[in-house]
């Protein structure tokens, strides 16, 4: 089964009582009383990074993707905690100075501050990160509506194509290697929309598992389908050169990275104050598709009106 099958089956009945877990089917924990926003997150080597060799680089994807969780629900993070477990060779003293180092970048860029955690010896290397934010309100899952438009922020895809460096499975010059790999490594997060973002979203998440798998979790309990556009998704001009010059489908790569951008949803009267927002902010917002009602299927669509045919499009965990 997958994680949320998994998480219907045995825990959300545990939660059932507590109106702040969202059924458990969200990014985040809200207390609205206590104006509290939590999110948690689990990172283990071989599934959410490749290995340990650039330990300065891990956990800024690690610190990154975490906060995310609140800024995709219009909230500023503030604090973290972190988790760890691993042995000498991995939390050696020169691989803890660059953990540190890079942990006060983070904090600088994203004002954040780190509040505690825990260490575990263990053959196993794995990050958990808590993170900790503070609003009135928050964007929810599960809150679009029929009509809604479909925007996502910046980029994807890059993220993708940086794992598949590192991995060695694609063949690039050194510039593009760069490139995406920093962006593998190093998401751009839209901190500054986050508080503009619950002027006019209906419903968001963050893109880390792929663009129509997270989609797909958007509005996962509604009865609703999706029509996007492939030519109205936002790539890179570097992802739109490799594109062209290895032949390689568009589709593919902007659907199975993580890319940490911004997914949601908002009605059409909203576009003007959007495009306004993302002006004034310096940020790229692209209208992709449209929410449409369960007597249509779910579809992307490319520049002639051609249905894509959807296989492999993004991560879950099976158990």
């Amino acid at each position: 089964m997958h994680e949320f099958q998994l998480i219907k089956k045995y825990f959300s009945n545990l939660s059932k009582n507590n109106k702040s877990s969202l059924n458990l089917n969200d990014d985040v924990f809200f207390d609205k009383s206590k104006n509290l926003v939590v999110s948690v997150d689990t990172y283990i080597e071989g599934v959410h990074f490749i290995n340990f060799k650039k330990p300065e680089l891990v956990i800024k994807k690690i610190i990154r993707s975490s906060i995310s969780d609140l800024i995709c629900k219009g909230v500023d993070p503030k604090y973290y905690f972190i988790s760890a477990s691993g042995n000498k060779k991995t939390f050696s003293s020169s691989n803890l100075e660059k953990i540190s180092n890079s942990l006060k970048d983070e904090q600088r860029k994203f004002n954040i501050i780190l509040c505690g955690g825990d260490t575990v010896l263990s053959n196993k290397l794995s990050f958990t990160v808590t993170s900790i934010g503070f609003s009135k309100n928050i964007i929810f899952r599960n809150n679009a509506k029929i009509n809604d438009d479909i925007y996502v922020t910046g980029n994807l895809g890059d993220s993708y194509v940086g794992l598949k460096v590192l991995k060695k499975q694609i063949n690039i010059n050194q510039k593009l290697n760069k490139f995406f790999v920093n962006k593998y490594f190093k998401p751009d997060l839209n901190l500054k929309l986050a508080k503009k973002l619950i002027n006019f979203a209906n419903t968001s998440i963050d893109v880390s598992d792929g663009l129509i798998t997270d989609l797909d979790k958007l509005i996962n309990k509604q009865k609703l389908t999706y029509k996007l556009s492939l030519i109205n998704i936002p790539i890179s001009a570097n992802l739109k050169k490799l594109l062209i010059s290895k032949k390689l489908d568009k589709i593919k790569y902007v659907s199975q990275g993580d890319d940490y951008q911004i997914l949601f949803t908002a009605n059409k009267f909203k576009s003007s104050i959007i495009n306004k927002t993302a002006k004034s902010l310096g940020i790229k917002i692209s209208k992709i598709g449209i929410i449409c009602s369960n007597n249509e299927k779910s579809e992307v669509t490319d520049q002639k009106g051609n249905k894509i045919s959807l296989k492999n499009m993004g991560y879950y965990h099976k158990f």
